[in-house]
């Protein structure tokens, strides 16, 4: 079972609208977990939804039965760590529209320190770096969907 973006935010949609907290999917090697429960900064309560990456595929022509292949597999991987999404959802790289990005490449970033928001499902959660250093590239751009364990910045540390 493999499911488009579109088809995970009707399946967001319909959370919302229901009583139930939490929905989690699994067939075979896919899991979807879908939860309305806040995350709690350095809790154990899983992060609103966690697709697996062959789920979070943005092309929504590919059928089903493709294989999938991440670009980040055969690129060769950048000096630096990366700070990635935590769910699916709608990146925002400002605080504000009309207000200056979090971070921007050469920024020195804190461990902790607010980077992004993600929105899903109405609700806002702020990205916080966990690792200390500057800001090396920008992986993702305002407002962009992002699946879950995107990359969204590459820090190089101190």
């Amino acid at each position: 079972m493999n499911l488009n973006v579109k088809e995970i935010r009707e399946l967001m949609e319909d959370l919302e609208k229901s009583t139930l907290r939490d929905v989690y999917i699994q067939d075979g090697e896919f899991s979807l977990h879908l939860s309305k429960n806040e995350q709690v900064q350095g809790g154990n309560v899983p992060a609103p939804v966690a697709p697996s990456a062959p789920a979070a595929q943005s092309d929504v022509n590919q059928t089903p039965t493709a294989p999938v292949t991440a670009p980040e597999v055969a690129a060769p991987a950048a000096a630096g760590k990366e700070i990635k999404a935590p769910m699916v959802g709608t990146v925002y790289l400002q605080p504000k529209p009309g207000e200056p990005n979090f971070k921007s490449v050469g920024d020195h970033v804190e461990k902790g320190e607010t980077v992004a928001i993600i929105e899903a499902m109405k609700l806002m959660t702020e990205i916080k770096s966990d690792v200390s250093g500057t800001i090396a590239e920008v992986l993702v751009d305002n407002e962009e969907v992002v699946d879950f364990d995107k990359s969204l910045y590459r820090v190089t540390t101190d």
